[in-house]
């Protein structure tokens, strides 16, 4: 008997299994918008067959019979990418704006741009969505795969590029903002709908299909699941399982979604990762079968496979493992999803309907598309070091710079990247900027071409980092210092570093450009090399961004998001996660090489005046801390305010001390400005195993004001009250 015999007689033998019927005339209920949405959807299911609702749970959830139009799903961790990664297949021919990796728009510390590359990519997921131009088969989607709330813990991931940082208050924040972008602010209706990733605790590569990260209660409540929390507060109402258990339990079939959907409100999708139904029964080994798998999966709160899943489906049903009422159960969240995105409403009454259907020109061809982008590529920057004022560089003054290294003439795109409308180059952009005719370049091969290169120029520039896509032509990739999707990395030295050395020795005004989608341990480099900017890969704009920057356009003030140690021995196991055993600055015993928070500025800053709107909080109320900020330097900057709290007579042990607000201002020479953030009591609770649920601890909390986690200017103490 073949398989396809066997699918049809399961089929028939479904207990409730019925005759699809004819085109029915509408109006249907379902798509009438005065109707409450649960009412809707009760219309729409009692109309579908049983193999309808089924074939909803790909990711397309379109009922073609009774004229639903569901969604795709479309990449979006930078930049909308249609095809999803580029080694799947042929990177998707359309173009869209591209920004700086994750890692990179984490390192910005902006809340309005990381908003503001929401609203890019969603109306141009819309635009590719809705325009017949660019959307001939129907295909594409407005379900936008993005932002990766998953943490950082541990910089050997090879996804760490993908998340904005290791502290989950910052990630949260940022989460919050992307997700407001992509879904915009119509009272009704999403521009698009952001699914996050990966749910929940996803660190680890080459194990990620069989491993199980463990950890406590607390750590679920104040680490790890946070982002995600805060990601649904702002009004995400999808993400996708982890391939990877969590205590014990592959998070495909976890009683942790439902727990979500109960507590946080998660009414909408909950996807599987690729192929997570098979590795459910091949790597986890949880299940005798894809069936029962499946099943498991349905009965947790799964509503989307990206897998071979009808088979199974249609086998659990037979089997009597699931019914029917357990599909209905779970598909009312792909409609919830849908409503809200308008694809079962009338056309006229959705805002966003028009996008793509006119004579607008392409949104990633448009002054406002590049400035932002443009935007975001300068505020990636990060100035890790600048001894002796060598940057920022005077143009006028320079007759010859050299620009040096393997990837000075690229920019480098990643897994998850789309196609960029244009690439600038850093030795693009600096030729732009000074002229063809002054600068020379050498890709870093020859040590001796490189020397000479670097003697001959005024200043050096070299550009290293790393291969996001692992591909590189030069030397075996990935190398150990590299990592990607299921490659961790093995080592955090920088191989090209050699580089580095080879140009200082020829010219002591040489500048490291550090294009890297993780830290490195570049012990040599900061100790040696004069000046040091660091960025992630990706951005559009990258060369007219650092040659902004390095000719004093814009001044740097982007700040780290991880702790960068001087040695991978100062990193716990890289499967323990149990964040308390040495990782991120809120639990790490030794002395980074840069701290959380670190950046540099052309200009010098003074904090001023730290103070409180009352001397105390109570449980369920706010206070507002406010620092006075002044610019006492010559340029104009921006500065990342950082507010810190800690614990010093808490009952229970809690991190040395936490983010918990942030601010980045522009301020003039000489200017002063009042940087005021709210704190709200609830933001110091702690999760409490006995209660189970939070408690906001009376007594004393420090407030720590900062430009970085080790450089806190100024302190205050107010006192939590029941």
């Amino acid at each position: 008997m073949t398989l396809r015999t066997t699918a049809l007689l399961l089929l028939a033998a479904l207990p409730c299994a019925r005759t699809v019927r004819a085109q029915e005339p509408g109006p249907y209920p379902f798509q009438n918008p005065a109707l409450p949405v649960e009412a809707r959807i009760d219309d729409l299911l009692s109309r579908m067959t049983l193999a309808e609702k089924i074939a909803a749970l790909s990711p397309d959830a379109s009922v073609p019979r009774l004229g639903v139009r569901g969604s795709g799903n479309t990449e979006g961790l930078h930049g909308v990418a249609r095809g999803g990664p580029s080694n799947w297949g042929q990177r998707d021919p359309h173009p869209t704006t591209q920004f700086p990796q994750a890692v990179g728009m984490g390192e910005t510390w902006d809340t309005a741009l990381v908003r503001r590359m929401g609203e890019v990519e969603s109306y141009e997921a819309r635009y590719l969505f809705q325009n017949p131009r660019y959307n001939q088969r129907g295909v594409g989607g407005i379900i936008v795969w993005g932002p990766n709330a998953d943490l950082a813990r541990d910089i050997r991931w090879g996804r760490t590029e993908e998340s904005f940082g290791e502290d989950p208050f910052l990630d949260g924040t940022l989460v919050a903002a992307e997700v407001k972008g992509l879904q915009g602010d119509d009272p009704k209706y999403w521009r698009a709908a952001s699914l996050m990733k990966h749910f929940l605790a996803n660190s680890n590569e080459p194990e990620r299909a069989f491993s199980s990260s463990d950890f406590d209660q607390r750590l679920f409540h104040e680490y790890y699941a946070m982002p995600f929390r805060m990601g649904v507060e702002a009004g995400a109402r999808a993400y996708m399982a982890s391939y990877n258990s969590v205590n014990g339990t592959p998070m495909m079939v976890s009683p942790i979604l439902r727990w979500t959907a109960e507590h946080w409100g998660q009414d909408g999708i909950f996807t599987t990762d690729g192929g997570a139904l098979s590795l459910l029964i091949t790597a986890h080994k949880a299940y005798p079968d894809t069936a029962s798998g499946a099943a498991a999966g349905i009965k947790a709160g799964i509503n989307q496979f990206l897998d071979r899943f009808r088979e199974p489906v249609q086998q659990a049903l037979a089997r009597g493992q699931l019914t029917e009422g357990d599909v209905d159960r779970v598909l009312r969240g792909r409609y919830r999803v849908l409503i809200h995105l308008g694809q079962l409403d009338p056309p006229e009454l959705v805002p966003y309907r028009k996008i793509g259907t006119g004579d607008e020109p392409e949104p990633w061809t448009t002054d406002a598309h590049k400035a932002i982008a443009r935007r975001a590529a300068r505020e990636a920057f990060v100035l890790l070091r600048n001894q002796g004022g060598l940057l920022p560089l005077d143009a006028q003054r320079l007759k010859h710079v050299a620009v040096i290294g393997p990837f000075a003439d690229s920019v480098l795109l990643d897994w998850y990247s789309g196609t960029p409308p244009y690439k600038v180059s850093p030795l693009q952009g600096i030729r732009a900027r000074l002229g063809a005719s002054a600068v020379t370049f050498t890709d870093g091969r020859d040590s001796a071409a490189t020397a000479a290169a670097a003697r001959a120029a005024d200043v050096a520039v070299v550009v290293v980092g790393n291969h996001p896509e692992c591909n590189d032509e030069w030397e075996k990739c990935p190398l150990l210092s590299e990592g990607k999707e299921a490659v961790d990395r093995r080592s955090i030295e920088l191989e090209r570093e050699s580089i580095v050395r080879t140009t200082l020795a020829a010219n002591p005004r040489t500048v490291l450009v550090l294009l890297s989608s993780f830290p490195y341990a570049i012990n040599w480099s900061q100790a040696h090399v004069p000046a040091i900017l660091h960025s992630a890969n990706n951005a559009q704009e990258l060369g007219n961004a650092l040659a902004d920057v390095l000719f004093g356009d814009f001044n740097p003030a982007g700040r780290l998001v991880h702790t960068w140690v001087r040695s991978i021995d100062d990193l716990p196991p890289r499967l323990d996660y149990d964040i308390r055993h040495g990782r991120t600055y809120m639990y790490f015993r030794g002395q980074p090489l840069y701290p959380f928070g670190y950046g540099l500025s052309y200009t010098t800053f003074r904090y001023a005046n730290l103070r409180t709107s009352a001397p105390a909080l109570t449980a369920g109320g706010s206070i507002d801390v406010s620092v006075d900020v002044t610019n006492t330097g010559r340029r104009a900057g921006d500065e990342v305010v950082q507010l810190y709290v800690a614990y010093p007579r808490s009952a229970v042990a809690r991190p040395r001390q936490q983010l918990r607000g942030f601010g980045r201002i522009t301020l003039k020479p000489g200017e002063t400005r009042t940087v005021t953030v709210k704190l709200p009591a609830n933001t110091l609770a702690y999760w409490d195993e006995a209660r189970q649920g939070w408690t906001v601890e009376p007594g004393p909390v420090r407030l720590r004001v900062g430009a970085a986690s080790a450089d806190i200017r100024l302190e205050r103490t107010v006192q939590v009250r029941p």
